[in-house]
């Protein structure tokens, strides 16, 4: 069994409380990594939920939960399927 570490250091926060920054996850021989209890309180991370990983080259990765990205995926599907508005005469 391969052991994932997580270095405990402070969570950060922006000076709106809506960034953080929980520390460091170290990748195991699996690919595993552990979500900082933080992080999964505040975004209520539960064992058995399931996340989207997204991946941008030049920025990195994101991890989502799959539900949310699902209803952003539905609203932006409800978006397109409205008529688009006329543009304004001159």
């Amino acid at each position: 069994m391969t052991r994932i570490m997580f270095h405990n250091h402070r969570c950060h926060h922006d000076h709106d409380g809506r960034k953080h920054i929980f520390g460091t996850a170290r990748v195991g021989k699996r690919g595993q990594i552990v979500i900082p209890k933080g992080a999964r309180e505040i975004f209520d991370i539960k064992p058995g939920d399931t996340l989207m990983v997204l991946g941008d080259e030049e920025h990195g990765l994101a991890v989502v939960k799959a539900e949310k990205f699902r209803r952003i995926a539905e609203e932006m599907l409800r978006i397109f399927e409205k008529a688009p508005e006329e543009p304004p005469e001159e």
